[in-house]
């Protein structure tokens, strides 16, 4: 049995370069200087055979095409046994619009994310003689791929941008935004691509975990004020950022986490450029900033 993980997407929504966007991450990213990412998914399998997608990205077709052990194995074989949803985003459900081509597959979500999908009839397109709807409660374990289970627990956070409201919680707790727990053949890791705050109960979690994947959105809360492409913080968006007091790497110190990996970075963040102080800063801190195609054994 080999436990592995395929960063698909590393980067947040809008992927690397972002269509609309003249930053100098983006520019870099066209000109080829620095690698381009796509939007954020994460592969798993416990034996190299049978896959699990964490979270559908909208370039899902480019990920699956560029991932030679999740290619079809005949006319319409495939490795793909399940898709798991951490949120209701769009970068990580539109992707399922993708694979509606009458393939057997899960979905498994929680009650809520389940309803996001149910309550636009567009996700009709993935029909329920094929797909499978799987609704998973929180702490309660699910096999998601042969050898392969997947716990999902409550992460501060907020629900997606098109369901907000007038007045916007963005530490929710509930089943709205979620972390997995991944667990096959005795060794595990914990996929958390979105989080506002590393609580009291999180911690506890993730203390003296072998591997994370954690929330990378920015560098700073301000970042993509201070460059001039909006007026959201990343507190506001629901995403904790890196550096700071009360940032990621502040956080995480002295959990004894063994390895600890980034995704879903926005376009902004300057961990994206290799040659970056920022990047230096947090490697030298013990993060390996992920990157799609990056395949780890677990």
């Amino acid at each position: 049995m080999t436990f592995r993980a395929r960063i698909l997407g590393a980067a947040a929504g809008g992927g690397l370069p972002q269509w609309n966007c003249g930053c100098d991450n983006c520019n870099l990213a066209r000109q080829g200087k620095i690698p381009s990412q796509t939007q954020s998914s994460l592969a798993v399998s416990a034996n190299g055979t049978d896959w699990a997608i964490l979270n559908a990205s909208p370039d899902i077709r480019q990920q699956l095409a560029d991932a030679p052990s999740l290619h079809p194995t005949g006319l319409r074989d495939m490795p793909l046994r399940s898709v798991l949803l951490t949120n209701g985003d769009i970068d990580h459900v539109a992707g399922l619009l993708t694979l509606r081509e009458m393939q057997p597959f899960t979905v498994f979500a929680t009650p809520g994310i389940h309803e996001v999908l149910q309550d636009n009839p567009i996700f009709a397109a993935l029909n329920e003689k094929v797909v499978d709807r799987a609704t998973v409660a929180l702490d309660q374990p699910a096999e998601i791929a042969p050898g392969l289970t997947a716990t999902l627990f409550a992460v501060p956070g907020k629900v997606p941008l098109y369901l907000e409201g007038a007045e916007v919680q963005t530490d929710l707790i509930g089943d709205q935004t979620v972390g997995v727990h991944l667990k096959a053949d005795g060794r595990d890791a914990y996929y958390i691509p979105g989080c506002a705050l590393l609580n009291d109960d999180l911690r506890a979690r993730l203390t003296g975990a072998s591997t994370v994947f954690f929330d990378g959105t920015l560098w700073q809360d301000d970042e993509m004020v201070r460059a001039g492409l909006g007026q959201k913080t990343g507190k506001r968006m629901g995403h904790m950022s890196m550096s700071g007091p009360d940032g990621s790497m502040a956080a995480f110190d002295g959990l004894g986490i063994a390895r600890r990996i980034y995704v879903h970075m926005n376009n902004t963040n300057p961990v994206l450029r290799p040659e970056s102080p920022e990047r230096a800063e947090a490697e030298a801190a013990g993060w390996t900033i992920g990157q799609d195609g990056m395949e780890i054994t677990l």
